[in-house]
């Protein structure tokens, strides 16, 4: 392929990719779908990432948790995201999926698929996507306990920034393309009293 073919075929690669945030009373994800939507006959390899409700934290019963999210937002963030991981990994198709409202323990509230030739670029832009997702897209989660809730921190997002809401002075992993603290600023912290 010519040099100037490939800004073409990274754009048509791009517009490949999966982005889906699925509004409350949506339903399920659609794991099957999001697999088959980066299954290729050139990769080798198909890594998936399944973030589900588990039923407890603590020591204290999770009955669901709620999501919120700035749709708009958090859309162009996780096609950003997914751009980052082309750009940092040879990739064929990606896939990435989240549910907003309501998930009850046991179901799948995020969703991450990538293909790629070989299984370690699948691998890491899996757990670089997952990784990202936690950390700077505008999406928020509440825990709903048997005996209360309470709003919860990603620690991504709390590795990444200082509680004034600067940089961390962590570096980035060399898999991370270098960036500032996400696309959000600072956020609030939540104490539980």
């Amino acid at each position: 392929m010519a040099s100037d073919e490939l800004p073409v075929a990274a754009a048509a690669a791009e517009e490949e990719d999966l982005v889906e945030i699925l509004d409350e009373g949506s339903g399920r994800l659609d794991i099957a779908r999001y697999v088959g939507h980066v299954r290729d006959l050139a990769a080798g390899a198909i890594a998936t990432f399944e973030g589900t409700t588990r039923d407890s934290f603590e020591g204290r019963r999770v009955v669901e948790l709620r999501y919120e999210a700035y749709g708009a937002m958090a859309r162009r963030r996780l096609a950003a995201i997914l751009r980052e991981a082309r750009a940092a990994h040879s990739l064929r198709r990606l896939a990435v999926a989240h549910r907003l409202g309501t998930v009850p323990a046991g179901e799948a509230s995020v969703f991450v698929a990538a293909s790629a030739v070989h299984r370690a670029d699948a691998m890491e832009a899996c757990r670089y996507v997952i990784d990202e997702v936690k950390a700077s897209v505008p999406i928020w989660k509440k825990e709903v306990y048997d005996d209360g809730e309470v709003w919860k921190e990603n620690r991504e997002f709390l590795d990444r920034t200082t509680t004034d809401g600067a940089t961390a002075s962590s570096p980035a992993p060399a898999t991370r393309p270098a960036k500032g603290g996400g696309c959000c600023g600072s956020k609030v912290r939540v104490n539980e009293s």
